[in-house]
């Protein structure tokens, strides 16, 4: 028994977990396949112990969710020798509580790859919530010193201009001051030649 349980790598476990209402689940036929028993067998065995089972540990999926995980993964459709009834989907306690009514050796052992599988998971979330603030923070650093060495960049630019500007004047030939005559001039003669 511990080698087909050996077999159940947590990275299987965790890939049958779906969302359905915002929450990890895993589906009865895929928690009936871990724990070696039928499908029918689990769920008669939860419908006994309804007390069990209360709406966090447990529900049944509705026509829309049933039909958007048809889409999603590989499930015959009705009618053609797939489910008559709609699937119950159990959550991380409804799991390791289905394995306690069920009570076979394999269905305990295998609830503990269960629970590693869902662990697995929200470390995971978690990881990837971290990694995702850290590159928001990365970006919003990157834009601000964009910022930064955009007015930077356009302040030394206008700098230069000035520096350049004062240059070609400086490089520019002096312009001839305005030559006195020679000899005595009148006024008469200055106002002509300013005419």
């Amino acid at each position: 028994m511990m080698n087909e349980t050996a077999a159940l790598p947590v990275e299987r476990i965790a890939q049958a977990i779906v969302v359905v209402r915002g929450q990890k689940v895993l589906l009865d036929e895929d928690l009936a396949a871990l724990y070696g028993v039928e499908t029918r067998r689990l769920n008669e065995q939860v419908r006994r112990n309804a007390a069990r089972f209360p709406a966090d540990f447990m529900f049944q999926l509705d026509d829309a969710e049933y039909a958007a995980l048809m889409s999603q993964i590989a499930i015959s459709k009705p009618g053609r020798g797939g489910r008559r009834k709609l699937p119950l989907a159990f959550t991380e306690h409804g799991a390791i509580m289905a394995a306690a009514v069920l009570n076979s050796p394999r269905a305990v052992e295998v609830s503990v790859y269960v629970v590693r599988a869902f662990v697995r998971l929200r470390e995971t979330l978690a990881s990837s919530q971290t990694l995702a603030a850290k590159l928001g923070a990365l970006e919003q650093k990157t834009e601000l010193l964009s910022l930064q060495h955009e007015t930077f960049s356009r302040n030394t630019r206008v700098q230069l201009k000035q520096v350049f500007d004062a240059l070609r004047q400086l490089m520019a030939p002096p312009d001839d001051p305005p030559r006195r005559p020679i000899g005595f001039v009148t006024d008469e003669k200055t106002s002509r030649d300013k005419d």
